[in-house]
């Protein structure tokens, strides 16, 4: 009940498709795609507005549940320093069984960016009707990538979704 609170939430403080604003400025983050999980995002892209920055994407569904929301983490490295800050956030959206959807998400990124950062993102968790895909050790994993570790391949576990799942099948006799 909890988390079908909270995936509601996030789907009314979400919004699925934003007009493009041509003026403003954006960085491109690089993706740690983890194959294991069955949401694929491209084309990212942090659009700086007035009031912090709005994450921009392309969402693919290579399942056949429908998807209704995901955490993914963003890796901020200063470059002269390597100092790293990682930041987590929680979209809701809808995306039907293999859709692709050109995204844009209300939920505000407060940074403080000079453009000479590397920026690394990486989905830990998606969460559909029937089952909640988790990233084992993600912090772990995304380090491993940020340092130049690209052999460490992200294990992936499934669970079902008792929470959002349908309604099960009742058969009347």
């Amino acid at each position: 009940m909890i988390l079908l609170g909270r995936v509601a939430l996030l789907l009314a403080l979400t919004v699925s498709m934003v007009p493009a604003q041509s003026a403003d400025v954006s960085l491109t983050p690089e993706v740690f795609q983890v194959f294991e999980l069955p949401l694929t995002v491209t084309n990212p892209a942090l659009v700086k507005t007035r009031q912090g920055y709005v994450l921009k994407c392309v969402l693919a569904n290579a399942s056949e549940f429908r998807q209704l929301g995901f955490r993914y983490s963003l890796a901020i490295v200063e470059q002269p320093s390597g100092a790293t800050k990682v930041i987590s956030r929680n979209e809701g959206f809808t995306l039907a069984p293999y859709q692709t959807k050109n995204v844009a998400f209300k939920t505000l990124l407060r940074l403080k960016l000079n453009g000479d950062e590397r920026l690394v993102l990486m989905v830990e968790q998606v969460i559909s009707t029937d089952y909640v895909w988790d990233v084992v050790q993600p912090k772990d994993a995304l380090a491993s990538y940020i340092n130049g570790d690209y052999s460490t391949t992200p294990r992936v576990m499934r669970i079902l979704n008792a929470v959002d799942s349908r309604e099960p099948l009742q058969i009347k006799y």
